[in-house]
């Protein structure tokens, strides 16, 4: 709607009813695009919240759930803004050419942000983790909370939350402990020199198969490993599911180490042999 602005008293005096209605019509479109505003955001939050219960009454895949929940609050509320953006009288095609020309800075400006957008895709197709595993990448270790659309977020043993940009996870090593199940334990005792080597396997052998964690389908090793400088080595490897491993590795030192005590076989400590010549 144009407007002239009136030079004359009389100008303004005829054209007050034209003006009383232009006021009307924008104050009731500015009410109108505030309202809709307010209760859409209300709906959109209410449908959002509502199908994320109803994908996790359907057992959907738990790292999918904040994906596509994000996805799907961003994209109608960018619908909404829209709406309510021709509802104030704004002209869409120059609107839409406006936003175009804003898209493509505020993507240039963005990169980082669509690179962890592009790596959450990756992450999701690929499947590198999913929500509730534990995985290691760098010197950060942790359980999967949750995938969202530009991070990853991690818990550690400790009760810390981390968060990781999708870009780097999709382009780094993961160490993903929880994958297959099961995990080797691998831990190494040292007896002193002299001590019985068959009567040492025997012992250990005996700790790792009394245990029922331990998965007695796969071979147990309990081999000499090594004549060091002050203790001969064993290794010793068990499979155990991966929920067992740190209670077990925990275990079996407290057992190994009563045991030894109990069979007489000692357990070294760093030492060293000095020899003193006297000259005559």
């Amino acid at each position: 709607m144009d407007i002239e602005v009136p030079t004359t008293i009389e100008e303004l005096t005829d054209n007050m009813g034209f003006y009383i209605e232009f006021l009307f019509e924008a104050g009731f479109s500015l009410i109108s695009a505030a309202l809709t505003l307010i209760i859409g955001m209300w709906l959109i939050n209410r449908f959002v919240k509502g199908t994320y219960n109803y994908m996790v009454r359907r057992d959907l895949d738990a790292t999918l759930r904040p994906f596509l929940r994000d996805i799907l609050n961003f994209g109608l509320k960018a619908m909404l803004f829209i709406a309510v953006i021709g509802m104030v009288g704004v002209q869409m095609s120059s609107f839409i050419a406006v936003l175009g020309g804003a898209a493509l800075a505020v993507g240039l400006a963005l990169q980082g942000s669509l690179s962890n957008f592009a790596g959450g895709v990756i992450v999701l197709i690929l499947k590198p983790y999913k929500v509730g595993e534990f995985i290691e990448t760098g010197s950060i270790m942790g359980t999967v909370q949750e995938i969202q659309i530009f991070y990853t977020v991690l818990l550690t043993p400790d009760n810390k939350t981390i968060t990781l940009p999708n870009g780097s996870m999709a382009n780094t090593s993961i160490i993903n402990y929880s994958r297959q199940g099961t995990r080797r334990l691998d831990m190494k005792f040292g007896v002193a020199y002299g001590s019985d080597a068959e009567k040492v396997k025997a012992i250990l052998l005996e700790i790792a198969n009394s245990d029922e964690r331990v998965i007695k389908d796969k071979d147990v090793l309990v081999r000499m490993v090594e004549m060091a400088d002050s203790s001969v080595n064993f290794n010793f490897r068990v499979w155990v599911n991966v929920s067992d491993y740190w209670p077990l590795y925990y275990d079996f030192n407290e057992k190994v180490y009563a045991t030894f005590n109990e069979k007489g076989i000692g357990i070294p400590f760093p030492q060293m042999d000095v020899h003193l010549h006297k000259e005559k």
